[in-house]
């Protein structure tokens, strides 16, 4: 039998993205430590960006598919640690440019309870199966199904109160569980060009360029 290796594990995890980033959680830094044995079962410790977050099981069977595609493994064991916390710092320094970190102030803030996100670009399905958010630069976001949904709900017709409210009745969830995530989750498809801001038009007031 041939043995499974640490690389192998972590190249196809970056296949898996983030519920509400779309960056892989390798990149991210979600993963504290991948272990695998001289059998080929893998246990992988991971976090996530916020307990509330709704996709948490989404995330762990995505998680176990990725790693279930690396041949040879023999089992997947996936446990979760909020200890220590997740903070942008553990990103790595790809994901860190790919979502321009550090470089928010220079970013257009988001009215909230008047920006009416509308979704560019197109969906891309893979070989494997995997969905792939294109925007217009041709620049592609590997994504799960609910954030292709969520990508859909945003028609330039709904204020991102009305998205927060349609995320809920999706999930399940109550609004205030969801409503961080929605927000961060606009804030990251519009840094990927995948999302672009409506802001209804105001008269009588001039802005300086």
């Amino acid at each position: 039998m041939e043995q499974v290796t640490l690389q192998q594990i972590l190249d196809s995890l970056k296949q898996c993205m983030d519920p509400e980033i779309p960056i892989n959680i390798v990149d991210m830094g979600l993963i504290y430590g991948v272990k695998v044995s001289n059998d080929n079962k893998v246990d992988v410790k991971m976090t996530m960006t916020t307990r509330g977050c709704p996709l948490h099981e989404t995330l762990v069977s995505d998680v176990k598919r990725y790693v279930n595609k690396v041949p040879g493994v023999n089992g997947i064991n996936v446990e979760i640690v909020w200890e220590p916390a997740w903070t942008p710092e553990k990103m790595s320094e790809e994901g860190k440019k790919l979502i321009n970190y550090g470089k928010q102030k220079t970013i257009t803030p988001i009215d909230y309870e008047t920006a009416m996100p509308q979704g560019v670009g197109s969906v891309v399905k893979q070989e494997d199966g995997a969905l792939v958010l294109m925007n217009d630069h041709e620049q592609g976001f590997m994504v799960n199904q609910a954030i292709i949904d969520f990508w859909k709900l945003c028609n330039g017709q709904r204020r991102i109160t009305e998205l927060v409210d349609a995320f809920a009745q999706i999930t399940g969830l109550q609004r205030g569980q969801v409503e961080k995530e929605v927000i961060q989750l606009i804030q990251q498809l519009r840094d990927g060009g995948i999302v672009i801001i409506k802001e209804p038009e105001v008269s009588n007031v001039q802005f300086k360029k």
